[in-house]
C-alpha cells in the first residue's frame, strides 16, 4: 500500500483523505494539532481541531471555519477515519490518528509525557507508523520533575522579594506561562502578566483551567505594589521600554533550552529554569515504544541523530522535512503586535 501521509510543499498530506495536517501554506482542508503559530497558520478554508483547543485557536486566528472533535471521537473523510487523542503539549493539543483500509498512522504534533493540570495528559495510540517530533531529540535532554522546577521558581521569587526586587520571568505566552501560573505558590506575592500572556490566561480560565489571580501593569498605580512581585512576560519584552518601569529586578527564562549553558549566556538572564512542554529524550523513546509502531518518521528537531538512533534500534526510521519551529517563533509571530503596544505604553 502507498504511504498514507507524504510531505508536500504545503505540509503533511494525507493522500487518500485529500487533507493536510498542520500545513504551513494555505490549503482547502487542514487538521490542526495545536494552536502554536508554527502549526496553526491562517488562510486555510476549513479547519479541524480538538474541541478543547477551539477557543485558543479562534483567539489566535480569528473568525475561521472550524469543525471540532472530542478526544476519541471519530469522523470519516474520503474513506479515512480520523480521530484525535491528547498530546499533553498545551491546551487542546492533539495527536492525529488516521485509519485507512486497516492501516493506522499517527501524527504526533508536539507532545510531552509529564502530565500537568493545564491540558489533557498524553495518551499513547497504537499504530503501524508514527510520525514524531524531535525538538529535544538528543540524549542530553532529560527533564527534572516539574514540581522541583516550580519549587526553584518559588525560592528565587521569594528571595528577590526579601531583597526588595521584582522577579521577571520570561516564558512563552501560550502554554508555558499558564503551566507555570498553575504550578507556583501564588501566596508569595502579586503576579503581573504582560498583555500577550493575559489574553491567553482569559481563554484558559474560560475553559475551566484554574489559574491564580493576575494583574496588568496598567492597573497598578502604586509602585509599592511592585515590590516583591512576579512579572511574567514573553521573551520579546526583554530589553524593551516596557521593562523600565520595574526598576531593580532579577530576570529569568523558563525553557528546555536553558539546559544548555550557551543558551543561558545568549539570553543574558540571571537564572534559567529548565522547563519544557516537549518530551525529553526518554519521553520520546517511551512514546515511540508505547505506540508499537515499527515504522517511525521524524520531523522538526534533531532529526538526523534521532533517525540514526532508531535505525540502530531496529526501527524502519526516516524523516520528513517540515517548516515547524519553536514556541519562541510562536511568541514572535502571535504576540508581536501586543508586545509592541505594551512596550510603548
Amino acid at each position: 500500500m502507498a504511504d498514507l501521509v507524504v510531505a508536500r510543499k504545503e505540509g503533511l498530506f494525507c493522500v487518500p483523505g485529500q487533507f493536510y495536517i498542520d500545513p504551513w501554506l494555505p490549503v482547502e482542508r487542514a487538521i490542526i494539532t495545536h494552536a502554536h503559530a508554527d502549526h496553526a497558520r491562517p488562510g486555510h478554508v476549513h479547519y479541524l481541531a480538538a474541541t478543547s483547543g477551539a477557543a485558543i485557536l479562534k483567539s489566535r486566528l480569528g473568525d475561521i471555519t472550524l469543525d471540532t472533535l472530542a478526544y476519541g471521537e471519530r469522523t470519516v473523510h474520503n474513506g479515512v477515519t480520523i480521530s484525535l487523542y491528547p498530546a499533553g503539549h498545551v491546551l487542546g493539543s492533539s495527536q492525529v490518528r488516521l485509519e485507512y483500509k486497516g492501516e493506522v498512522w499517527v501524527v504526533s504534533g508536539d507532545y510531552k509525557l509529564e502530565a500537568d493540570a493545564t491540558c489533557d495528559a498524553f495518551e499513547p495510540v497504537a499504530c503501524e507508523t508514527f510520525i514524531t517530533e524531535s525538538t529535544f531529540g538528543l540524549p542530553i535532554y532529560r527533564w527534572q520533575a516539574q514540581n522541583s522546577i516550580f519549587d526553584d521558581i518559588n525560592e528565587w521569587w521569594r528571595r528577590n522579594g526579601e531583597a526588595g526586587r521584582v522577579s521577571v520571568l520570561f516564558c512563552y505566552s501560550f502554554g508555558k506561562a499558564q503551566r507555570i501560573l498553575n504550578g507556583i505558590d501564588n501566596t508569595i506575592g502579586s503576579i503581573i502578566c504582560h498583555g500577550a500572556i493575559e489574553t491567553l490566561n482569559r481563554v484558559y480560565r474560560e475553559g475551566g483551567i484554574p489559574l491564580p489571580d493576575t494583574l496588568s501593569i496598567s492597573g497598578i498605580n502604586d509602585k509599592a505594589r511592585l515590590r516583591g512581585a512576579l512579572v511574567m512576560a514573553p521573551p520579546s519584552a526583554a530589553g524593551s521600554p516596557w521593562m523600565r518601569r520595574f526598576g531593580d529586578y532579577s530576570d529569568a527564562f523558563a525553557s528546555g533550552w536553558m539546559l544548555l549553558r550557551g543558551a543561558r549566556r545568549r539570553r543574558a538572564v540571571d537564572r534559567g529554569f529548565v522547563l519544557s512542554d516537549h518530551a525529553d529524550w526518554p519521553g520520546l523513546m517511551a512514546a515511540i515504544t508505547a505506540t508499537g509502531a515499527r515504522r517511525v518518521i521524524v520531523t522538526h528537531g534533531h532529526v538526523d541523530i534521532m533517525v540514526r538512533w532508531l535505525q540502530e534500534k531496529g526501527f524502519d526510521a526516516s524523516a520528513f522535512v517540515t517548516e515547524y519551529g519553536t514556541e519562541e517563533d510562536d511568541n514572535v509571530a502571535a504576540n508581536e503586535s501586543i508586545a509592541f503596544k505594551e512596550s510603548h505604553a
